[in-house]
């Protein structure tokens, strides 16, 4: 029976947020539009910039600090080889017990040994992928030179010699024809000489091969330069270009060849370092455990003995000078002369917001006229079960704060109050936590000017005062401190749930629950993607509806979105 009550409690819950989200949305459609008038008689808090302290306030409890116990840290098995006298007063930094560490020196010569020889193979690594990298460096600076040597000499060919060979295969011709006209001008005159009988045949004939020798240069002249043009500058000019090639492909092997060499040294390498880091640790481990073989005192206080536990009937003998004691035993525990600590719960809301380490402000109801600095030391993981029996709803995790400055009015019980500083931002636009409404579950708020302006919000930390606004509002602008009359929120999308078969639904109700949100204005659009009336489409579970709103054309089981005006909306058979 007590099931069932609470069952029906919590559907009678779910009806009546209905309910009320109905009228919410009723009341924002028949009431007036938001004008010049409803806009004036809204009062709104300016957005502000400047630096926002987060932090969270809780109540608290002041608690002697806990006893500090002092362990056997060294991995194994180890011996007492000197323990301090039970009940002795000790400082901080007193020496309390000697461990025997034999077996760990003579691990620390070997393992001294080994770190060395690791070293001198990662030095030679070192210096094997330096030679290697000046190496690879040298053969692709030499390819560049070569690449940049065919570039040059082609230019050189294209700038240069080919132009001169040019040139001077055309002044070869130009001499060969002058040479030419001579030869025919003398030949010619010596003619006319040998005809009237003053030349004689022999310098006539001579005169003769000169013409036909300078005929002869200049055939030979032009032929060379038809040789230059068609034959000898192509072959040249590809050669030179089919050098450039080469020497770029040179370069592109090179730096591949480089690549692939510099591949097994830098493997070499990262081996001989990660061989080296093992062994540098574990020689590091040893001399950690040998100086954990010496126990010192924390805190101030009195010694007390460890026992051994012997069994189910009781205690045994305590720990004494050449015990046998294994890793992680508990030798001596000093309890606290003093200190003390703050014990209080953090609400689930603003568990993320506090972590260990944090520091806080710490005042005492007894000392109201001092604060005191403290430190977070401990936050649970799991909530505080000791709560469930109060309020089943709550969730409280505890926390201890360890206080930093002591003062002899400090008793064990006293109440106090943390302030836990999360974060100071500075330079930040932020406005009152107030101004900041859900609308679909989405941050908006509404800014006063003139008109009112529903406007979405990106949001950051808040202190439950204040929060930090991310973007949407500028500094200096109002924001209302309420939800103006008539504006309409849409409420965050909710989950499905499983309604009973013989639940009851109240008056009016039996074709469904009632639509909110946009759907609460005329034409438009329902809560589930429809196009609404009055009210916007519902979405359920169970039998059949048979109210008078207007049916959605969607499929048992699917959400209903209507289009029209009517009371209610059909709740879909599951």
């Amino acid at each position: 029976m007590n099931g069932i009550r609470k069952k029906r409690r919590g559907w009678g819950f779910l009806v009546f947020v209905a309910i009320a989200l109905a009228a919410a949305g009723w009341y924002a459609y028949s009431g007036a539009g938001i004008g010049g008038d409803a806009a004036e008689a809204l009062k709104g808090a300016p957005v502000e910039r400047g630096s926002l302290r987060i932090n969270v306030v809780e109540r608290g409890n002041l608690k002697a600090a806990k006893s500090v116990k002092l362990i056997n840290e060294i991995e194994g098995r180890t011996t007492i080889l000197w323990l301090i006298e039970e009940g002795v007063a000790v400082q901080p930094g007193d020496v309390l017990c000697q461990l025997d560490t034999s077996s760990l020196e003579d691990r620390l010569v070997q393992q001294e040994i080994s770190v060395q020889n690791v070293e001198a193979a990662k030095i030679k690594a070192e210096q094997s992928y330096e030679i290697q990298k000046s190496e690879n460096q040298s053969a692709i600076d030499r390819a560049i030179r070569e690449f940049e040597f065919a570039k040059q000499d082609l230019q050189k060919y294209l700038e240069g010699d080919w132009p001169q060979q040019k040139e001077t295969a055309n002044e070869e011709i130009t001499l060969a024809e002058e040479e030419r006209t001579r030869a025919e001008q003398d030949y010619a005159w010596s003619q006319k000489l040998a005809e009237k009988g003053f030349l004689e045949k022999l310098q006539l004939e001579s005169d003769r091969l000169a013409l036909k020798r300078a005929e002869i240069r200049l055939t030979q002249s032009k032929r060379d330069l038809v040789i230059l043009e068609q034959y000898t500058h192509p072959r040249r000019l590809a050669e030179l270009d089919a050098d450039v090639v080469e020497k770029e492909r040179e370069l592109e092997r090179t730096k591949l060849e480089a690549t692939a060499k510099i591949v097994d040294f830098e493997a070499n390498l990262r081996a001989t370092q990660a061989r080296y880091d093992l062994e540098a640790s574990e020689l590091q481990d040893i001399k950690d455990e040998i100086e954990k073989s010496v126990l010192t005192a924390p805190v101030a206080g009195m010694v007390v003995y460890a026992r051994e536990d012997r069994g189910r009937f009781g205690q045994g003998e305590p720990i004494q000078a050449g015990t046998e004691v294994r890793e992680r035993q508990e030798i001596i525990t000093i309890p606290a002369s003093e200190g003390m600590i703050v014990e209080a719960s953090l609400h689930e809301s603003v568990l993320d917001k506090v972590e260990v380490g944090m520091p806080c402000a710490i005042t005492v109801d007894a000392i109201p006229d001092r604060t005191f600095p403290g430190q977070i030391t401990f936050k649970a993981v799991l909530p505080d079960q000791n709560s469930w029996w109060a309020n089943p709803d709550l969730r409280v995790y505890r926390v201890e704060v360890r206080v930093l400055e002591l003062d002899e009015k400090m008793r064990p019980g006293m109440s106090c109050s943390l302030d836990i500083l999360v974060e100071e931002i500075a330079d930040t636009l932020h406005m009152p936590l107030q101004c900041v409404f859900l609308d679909g579950g989405d941050p908006v708020c509404f800014i006063v000017d003139g008109k009112i302006e529903k406007r979405p919000l990106r949001v950051g930390p808040n202190n439950g005062k204040w929060v930090q606004v991310l973007s949407g509002v500028e500094e200096g602008e109002l924001v209302s401190l309420s939800r103006p009359p008539g504006m309409s929120l849409l409420p965050a999308p909710e989950r499905e749930t499983e309604m009973p078969e013989d639940f009851p639904l109240p008056p009016g109700m039996e074709g469904g629950l009632p639509g909110v949100g946009n759907g609460a204005a005329p034409n438009g659009t329902g809560a589930n993607g429809g196009e609404g009336g009055l009210e916007g489409g519902a979405r359920g579970r169970g039998r059949e509806g048979t109210g008078p709103g207007a049916e959605g054309g969607g499929s048992p089981g699917e959400a209903s979105s209507g289009e029209g005006g009517g009371a209610g909306a059909k709740r879909e058979g599951g």
